[in-house]
């Protein structure tokens, strides 16, 4: 959400955000948010001022009681009870409007960094550098499924009568596999100097709204019937919303965050035939990093949280490439964010496994999470998130990547302790 002086400085700033985002239709609603907040601020400043003259008056009344000038007092509670009715008159119109205000911000996206690439969609995102050698194999590569079933591994067919579609069960050394890259991505945070922490599973509906756009919680969230409970769709939901309502001394900052989570998501299928197997499911498993900052670092540690993912990947032979979302790309939250695409030998092109985002102070406006700054000032803090590893997709890459001839899989050497220091997995 962003800053209401924006709308009454900048309006046209907010206007031209939006088109770089595709999101014209919007333009209007700067226009009622700034006619909004006008009457919004004439009603408060109304109802501010009946109460100062009711506290006045009380006081006053106080008084004369005091004195035995009881006719006097009466008098005067007589403007206290005119001054009731019209407050409570200009309350019932209080109340809703500041709603309905904030319900339209809310609808407006974050301003995009200035050397965000303008475009529709995800089709025009920006390929900014690879790492790694992306081979081809001098043989076919199965599909990510045929692997792991050549393992026993998988076990869809179970799941769809447990579950339905979109679930699975892992099992013997893929699901080994599946445990190792975790706990390896989560080691390797700590090693960074970021502070493990397992969160809840699942938030309340003012964290969610606080985290995440409208469009978005429809799309991804599943709720608790009956419950103000929602089953998360990555752990940021909950890392971030664990500090709702909360001032951080800047000297403490910035709090650097690795978490592990089950995540839980609506969305599947309707992508392609690329999606099917355990590509994009319904329940999968994330190791994640959240950071807290203050606004002047959170640039530099965006650079940070995508240097830790492909360094990552390369621990593991696994080659990637990094591209900047455009601005249609971008979610309304994010003021930038980039993918991290893993080689795919099979499919001869690159798929995403992770991303990353600079949120600035989008989130932590809603919810609240603001700085003491060592000067006496007070500002919104800014919050970023990334990817580590969120397998089962993260299998498909390394099954892919690590596959040998005979069918066997190679364990890099950062993994081998994991996997009870077995170089290669045999079927």
């Amino acid at each position: 959400m962003l800053d209401i002086n924006l709308f009454r400085t900048e309006p046209e700033l907010i206007k031209e955000n939006l088109r770089k985002k595709f999101q014209d239709a919007k333009i209007l609603m700067v226009d009622e948010i700034v006619e909004k907040d006008i009457e919004y601020r004439r009603i408060k400043t109304r109802a501010d001022d009946l109460r100062g003259q009711r506290n006045s008056i009380s006081k006053e009344i106080g008084m004369l009681m005091g004195q035995k000038k009881f006719e006097e007092a009466e008098v005067i509670k007589q403007k206290v009870q005119d001054i009731a009715v019209e407050l409570k008159d200009i309350e019932t119109q209080e109340g809703p409007l500041f709603d309905a205000l904030t319900k339209l911000m809310m609808q407006i996206p974050n301003i995009i960094a200035d050397d965000v690439p303008i475009g529709k969609n995800d089709t025009e995102n920006v390929e900014l550098y690879r790492v790694g050698e992306a081979a081809l194999k001098d043989f076919e590569v199965p599909y990510h499924i045929d692997i792991m079933e050549s393992f026993n591994g998988v076990d869809l067919e179970a799941a769809r009568k447990t579950s339905g579609h979109g679930f699975y069960y892992l099992q013997k050394d893929i699901a080994r596999l599946h445990s190792a890259m975790t706990a390896y991505a989560r080691d390797f945070m700590i090693d960074r100097g970021y502070d493990y922490v397992i969160p809840p599973y699942m938030v309340r509906s003012d964290v969610v709204t606080g985290v995440m756009s409208f469009e978005e919680m429809e799309n991804m969230m599943y709720k608790v019937e009956g419950e103000d409970l929602y089953l998360i769709g990555t752990s940021e939901h909950s890392m971030v919303g664990k500090y709702i309502d909360t001032i951080i001394d800047e000297t403490d900052l910035p709090h650097k965050l690795t978490s592990y989570s089950p995540c839980f998501r609506k969305e599947v299928g309707a992508h392609g035939i690329e999606e099917r197997g355990v590509f994009r499911i319904h329940q999968f498993e994330k190791q994640e990093m959240v950071i807290v900052c203050n606004p002047e670092e959170s640039a530099a540690l965006f650079d940070e949280l995508v240097k830790n993912s492909v360094d990552f990947f390369g621990t593991l032979d696994i080659p990637v490439r990094v591209f900047e979302s455009c601005s249609g790309d971008l979610a309304d939250l994010k003021h930038k964010g980039v993918d991290i695409e893993a080689w795919s030998p099979r499919q001869e092109t690159y798929f995403e496994v992770g991303s990353c985002s600079n949120l600035t102070d989008a989130q932590s406006r809603r919810l609240k999470i603001r700085i003491n700054k060592e000067n006496g000032e007070r500002v919104f803090a800014h919050t970023l998130n990334n990817t580590v590893v969120a397998p089962p997709r993260m299998l498909i890459a390394f099954l892919e990547n690590n596959l040998q001839a005979d069918g066997s899989v190679l364990v890099p050497e950062a993994l081998q302790p994991y996997m009870g220091f077995n170089k290669q997995l045999n079927k």
